[in-house]
């Protein structure tokens, strides 16, 4: 045999031996939920119910996605967003996880909706080791990787939030009387530790009244008679979209006029300010880590314009000055990274490696120096606020941007 056909047989048996090998690289793997083609994604959202303001979070999604979809999917791949109504009601939520992961056999559970709805799901999810992925709630347990490590969340946690405020109220208001109204769940109690985390041993002090309401009161007015009888001049208002615009309408309805700090979960213009009238929400304070599409400070950034171009096209039924929009944009986004990242690699297992992957990564709805970061110990991407106050229609940004140190 001559040297040549040796030298063409032994290319080929190469050849062959690369190819084979290339193709066991770059073999797609799959976990329920994901093929060549499709994505499936399930989704929790209170599309009813006491915080039902929250659902324009879930349509936000879908249309984002649909968008995705339209410009040729991931990697290929459509996706198939399967959203349910729990009507922001836990037991109701334990059945839709059920259905989204036996029944439909989603790939993962994707920004489900708030604390109650999600710590009923939380040990179900992990259990059967399915992704909770960047949940819609800030309660500081989901950055908890090494007793629930397929359970992340996404914003800024509760207790980095009144952290912050409590901060701002010792440097500025040293002496100050506070009445706190908080939801009587997790989520309420969540924000109230990080306030008296954050006040030290001057809580006991300074916390002159603490007032809490369930969802299924039809209004919280008595609650804010009582708060305003104590006297306190800082009024701490851990409430949700309902309640937030009840409280704000009642405090200028009987004339209490405090320092008025509003969580950041229920600081939409359009669905809580608005409603509770502009002239009764001026100069309440309330922390952000998203730029507010009313204000026109982004009409000009690239990335709000994006953000407008998407709410024109793709969901024009949508109100861009809901604080909703954006933080399913934002969130979407996210998403929509980590699935890149994923490659062909679509488990369960690889979904969570890449969601602790995430570098100095920006959804251009964030505002200017919070950026995601996160990794096998740190399962909080978005960490840094930055305080605001309501003046006229809009929120004014003041002070820096400032990061909170919370551990899981």
């Amino acid at each position: 045999m001559s040297v040549i056909k040796k030298l063409a047989i032994l290319s080929a048996a190469f050849g062959l031996l690369a190819s084979s090998a290339g193709g066991a690289l770059a073999q797609k793997k799959y976990d329920s939920g994901a093929t060549d083609t499709e994505i499936k994604i399930g989704n929790i959202m209170p599309y009813s119910g006491p915080a039902s303001a929250y659902g324009v979070i879930g349509r936000t999604e879908a249309a984002y996605f649909k968008k995705i979809n339209d410009a040729g999917g991931i990697n290929g791949r459509k996706i198939n967003f399967v959203s349910y109504d729990d009507a922001y009601s836990p037991p109701k939520t334990v059945e839709q996880a059920r259905k989204l992961v036996e029944s439909d056999e989603v790939l993962f559970i994707f920004n489900s909706l708030g604390t109650p709805p999600n710590t009923a799901i939380q040990k179900y999810m992990n259990s059967k080791k399915v992704p909770q992925l960047f949940v819609a709630t800030g309660a500081t347990k989901w950055n908890d990787p090494q007793n629930f490590p397929w359970t992340m969340g996404w914003q800024p946690s509760y207790q980095s939030e009144t952290q912050i405020y409590a901060k701002y109220i010792l440097k500025n208001y040293p002496n100050a009387k506070i009445a706190v109204l908080y939801q009587n769940d997790d989520y309420g109690k969540d924000y109230l530790k990080g306030l008296k985390d954050g006040l030290g041993p001057k809580a006991s002090s300074m916390i002159v009244a603490e007032e809490s309401y369930e969802t299924s009161e039809p209004t919280i007015d008595s609650h804010m008679v009582k708060l305003k009888s104590t006297g306190a001049d800082i009024f701490i208002n851990i409430t949700t979209p309902k309640f937030a615009a009840q409280a704000i309408k009642k405090n200028a309805e009987i004339g209490w006029k405090p320092l008025h700090f509003l969580n950041n979960v229920s600081a939409s213009v359009g669905s809580v300010l608005k409603p509770a009238g502009f002239e009764n929400a001026q100069d309440i304070v309330s922390a952000a880590y998203l730029k507010d599409a009313s204000d026109k400070q982004w009409d000009n950034d690239p990335g709000m314009k994006e953000f407008y171009a998407f709410m024109a096209k793709d969901f024009p039924e949508g109100d861009k000055l809901d604080g909703g929009t954006v933080v399913g944009y934002g969130v979407a986004q996210t998403l929509v990274q980590v699935l890149k990242q994923c490659g062909d690699n679509l488990t369960r297992e690889n979904v969570m490696k890449q969601a602790a992957s995430l570098k100095d990564f920006r959804t251009e709805v964030l505002l200017p120096g919070i950026k995601i970061n996160t990794g096998s110990n740190d399962f909080a991407p978005i960490s840094s606020l930055q305080l605001m106050k309501f003046k006229g229609d809009k929120w004014e940004l003041f002070g820096d941007v400032i990061s909170a140190d919370v551990g899981g």
